[in-house]
């Protein structure tokens, strides 16, 4: 069998941002609202620049500026973490769960489980037809569901490195 070759560690290494980036992404993620002119005179660039600058930030995967809902409040009043474990190859059910209009976040992991997906569902008979989905994928050889009680906390302002 033919293995892919490695991505060299190189390659894989997030963007170099300057102090001017990260005081951008941070004040981004406080507030994503915030207008062009107020982020230029923050950094002391012109809005013109600022805005060439987020853009960029956009166009690599650094940031993406989207509005975060409430899924209780949109009409999603089901949501859950949902382990999967996989025979074989764990990337084998990869493209299938990113087109699940359900998934929001999907991670491959190291431990009990090969992918952690967090999904919303508009109630428990939607959550119901979707493990029954996730369970038939290629690869899947079982799933556990924790489903979500209560949000403690969620927060994006985490800063940058």
């Amino acid at each position: 069998m033919n293995l892919p070759e490695p991505t060299p560690r190189a390659a894989r290494r997030p963007p170099v941002l300057d102090d001017v980036s990260r005081a951008l992404v941070e004040m981004l993620q406080r507030d994503g609202r915030q207008s062009y002119a107020a982020l230029a005179a923050a950094v002391g660039l012109s809005e013109s620049t600022v805005r060439q600058r987020v853009q960029k930030l956009v166009d690599g995967g650094v940031i993406q500026v989207v509005a975060v809902t409430d899924p209780t409040q949109v009409g999603f009043t089901r949501q859950a973490m949902i382990g999967i474990r996989v025979d074989g190859d764990p990337s084998s059910p990869l493209e299938a769960l990113e087109a699940l209009p359900e998934v929001e976040y999907l991670v491959s992991t190291a431990g009990t489980f090969d992918l952690l997906v967090e999904v919303v569902c508009e109630d428990d008979d939607h959550l119901l037809d979707l493990l029954a989905r996730l369970r038939r994928l290629p690869g899947v050889s079982s799933t556990e569901t924790f489903l979500y009680l209560k949000l403690h906390r969620q927060r994006y302002d985490w800063g940058t490195r």
